[in-house]
């Protein structure tokens, strides 16, 4: 069991650049409402909400006209940070897990392990230049490391093959998603137990 029965939280973020609002339910039904300004990162968060079976709340306001870059980077840590605070102490949590997935010819694989250490290696490809919608296609790299480091864990993600930038990004997403549903879920023979030799996550 976790140590927030909710196993939910949020996060609110006031800077210069932008306001971002989160809120997640890790046992949620996939149910999302999400606008960031940026249309291509909210499909990319549906994906994470649908596949992950979160429900997923993110409202955000930026200087997008300029540029997306503060809006992708501040939605990325409002996301890790609701996802470190609906996690709690980790307790009973699988806390590891992978997933691999198809978009027509590209497929990626995405690996995490929610141990309280922030690291990220994204390797998304030589595909990724330009822009994939209204988004500068570097910045799915930017978010994910984001993520995972305010999140507090590790976010591997490899793509095996894939020509078109939009179908290896969103595959990524996809995995993303599966691989956070499959880690943040609880395991019955943990109990109240934390999964780590340490006796601790945080």
């Amino acid at each position: 069991m976790n140590d927030s029965p909710a196993r939910s939280g949020a996060y609110q973020r006031r800077t210069g650049e932008t306001a971002v609002d989160v809120r997640l339910d890790l046992d949620g039904s996939g149910q999302h409402a999400i606008a960031t300004g940026v249309l291509f990162l909210d499909h990319m968060l549906t994906h994470i909400a649908r596949h992950g079976l979160f429900d997923l709340d993110v409202q955000a306001q930026g200087d997008v006209a300029m540029d997306a870059h503060h809006t992708v980077e501040d939605v990325g840590i409002g996301v890790g940070r609701a996802l470190l605070a609906a996690l709690g102490e980790g307790r009973g949590l699988v806390r590891m897990a992978h997933a691999e997935v198809p978009m027509d010819e590209a497929l990626v694989v995405v690996a995490v392990d929610l141990s309280g250490r922030p690291y990220a290696v994204i390797e998304f490809g030589e595909t990724l230049v330009g822009r994939v919608g209204d988004m500068e296609a570097d910045l799915a790299r930017h978010f994910m490391e984001s993520l995972a480091i305010e999140g507090r864990f590790n976010l591997h993600l490899r793509t095996l093959r894939g020509r078109n930038a939009h179908h290896v990004v969103e595959a990524g997403f996809k995995a993303l998603g599966r691989a956070l549903d499959a880690a943040t879920r609880l395991d019955p023979r943990l109990g109240a137990d934390v999964p780590s030799t340490k006796g601790t996550l945080r």
